[in-house]
């Protein structure tokens, strides 16, 4: 398993779990994933366009777990703890990979969500070297999730 985490390893990690319960990031991380399915910018303009509520609550989900992330990244938390503990935000990353590149373009920030997309790589890798299977059954759950949502949206 690698090292044990340091107690201030522990103790960020704990922060940072708090800091999910808080009500808001609580409703927009429900709202992301009942709702957030895309395949291109504009279905993401659609749903959560720039300026509206629904916009404010992905970017909230989004930057949350970027921040995370990103104090993963810099070796702050313990990638271990925060892989067998955390995985939504490789959920979250699933969700936007359709339109990173395009987010990026029209943005002009190749750095969008990058501590994001490196925390889900290294995540894919461990996770199949611990749980062979698992990542593609999620996957597979989430396409489920998103037929569902279309069918009702149709109905």
């Amino acid at each position: 398993m690698g090292t044990k985490p340091t107690h201030e390893q522990a103790q960020l990690h704990l922060q940072v779990y708090d800091l999910r319960r808080e009500a808001k990031l609580r409703q927009a991380r429900d709202w992301f994933f009942r709702n957030y399915f895309v395949e291109t910018l504009e279905d993401s303009n659609r749903i959560a366009a720039p300026g509206t509520e629904n916009g404010a609550l992905a970017m909230m989900v989004l930057s949350y777990w970027e921040q995370a992330c990103a104090l993963l990244n810099y070796g702050l938390l313990h990638e271990d703890l925060f892989f067998e503990t955390s995985g939504e935000f490789f959920g979250v990353w699933e969700r936007i990979t359709p339109i990173i590149k395009q987010s990026r373009e029209r943005w002009a920030n190749p750095l969008f969500l990058t501590n994001l997309e490196k925390a889900a790589q290294r995540f894919e890798a461990w996770s199949e070297s611990r749980t062979p299977g698992a990542i593609a059954a999620m996957r597979q759950m989430m396409k489920q999730m998103q037929s569902q949502r279309t069918a009702t949206a149709k109905a």
